[in-house]
């Protein structure tokens, strides 16, 4: 039987060389490796073999089938690195591999930070789950108040909750440091709103704080003024309207002339030639107090904006939902 598996091994290498395509190896295989092909006659026949020399005859056996697997895996793969070769237009030019690029609020957030980081201001950052005592009553919104009610969602505990704006990272570094402070808060924060195209569950904000000696609302209104002009062009004006804020008094909210229209009236801004950004005002001494600051010797600022409400405008977005969608068709325009 020795001679036999021997007698087999040769004629299978030599049938191998012969096979000219992927059909014909095909053939081979089952010819020799298919359920009822050559190799498996001789399986069948080891019962017969005397014990003694069973065991020898099935290592033959066994290594002839791994031999005949190697070989036919190897003339496979020659075939398709063949047919690989003839598919490929050596002439045509190559393919440049896509580039990543920013996400569009990033790159508004970066513009934002570029312009205040000129500005004298540093960046604070701090964590996204908070406190109520950060997120609220040191901010002078105590439990009972009704500027809660907007905002006061998305609990994890009693008294841990996801942070509904960057206000409380002024906080934290007005702990941490004595007077001045000039720093800009950027990050997401959370709210329970129904997504449609002005509203998310979660968005992007920049909050703004300076604290010093002799800090007047002439300098909240110069910032905002000049922050205005880089971002948008020289031509764009600021409207401050009265407004009501816990933790600043007195507090205003701002508005951009309408960035489509420069305005003149629009569909965008409702033909009123404004568009609305957020809230500011001075520093509430009660928000001082808590903190440790003395507020008859110190004064300061606070303002915020939204990052996804500047990149709307500055993109000329109408929905605020394509941002997180991650459709690539929308996010390769930018």
């Amino acid at each position: 039987m020795k001679e036999q598996i021997e007698q087999l091994r040769e004629t299978f290498l030599a049938e191998i060389q012969t096979v000219g395509n992927v059909q014909e190896l095909e053939s081979l295989r089952v010819k020799y490796l298919g359920r009822r092909g050559q190799l498996q006659g001789f399986f069948k026949q080891l019962g017969q073999v005397d014990p003694k020399e069973r065991p020898g005859i099935g290592k033959l056996l066994n290594e002839l089938k791994s031999l005949f697997e190697t070989s036919i895996a190897e003339r496979a793969s020659q075939f398709r690195r063949t047919e690989t070769r003839e598919k490929i237009d050596l002439t045509l030019p190559g393919r440049k591999p896509p580039l990543a690029r920013k996400h569009p609020l990033t790159q508004v957030l970066e513009e934002i930070k570029s312009i205040f980081l000129s500005l004298g201001f540093s960046i604070a950052d701090g964590p996204e789950v908070e406190t109520d005592y950060y997120n609220f009553e040191a901010l002078n919104i105590p439990r009972w108040h009704p500027a809660r009610d907007m905002q006061d969602t998305l609990y994890i505990t009693e008294d841990v909750l996801l942070r509904t704006h960057t206000s409380p990272v002024q906080i934290r570094v007005m702990e941490s440091q004595p007077p001045p402070v000039r720093i800009i808060a950027p990050g997401r924060v959370y709210r329970r709103d129904t997504p449609d195209a002005s509203h998310s569950p979660f968005f992007h904000q920049v909050e703004g704080l300076c604290v010093d000696k002799g800090v007047s609302f002439a300098d909240l209104k110069a910032v905002i003024a000049e922050f205005a002009r880089r971002m948008f062009g020289e031509d764009i004006q600021v409207r401050f309207r009265p407004s009501f804020f816990p933790f600043t008094e007195p507090s205003l909210e701002y508005d951009f002339n309408c960035v489509f229209c420069r305005g003149k009236g629009c569909r965008v801004c409702k033909q009123t030639g404004w568009m609305e950004i957020s809230g500011a005002g001075m520093v509430d001494p009660n928000v001082f107090t808590a903190v440790g600051y003395d507020p008859e010797v110190y004064s300061g600022y606070a303002f915020g904006m939204g990052v996804d409400r500047i990149a709307m405008l500055k993109f000329a977005i109408d929905d605020i939902r394509l941002f997180f969608e991650n459709d690539l068709r929308f996010l390769s325009q930018f």
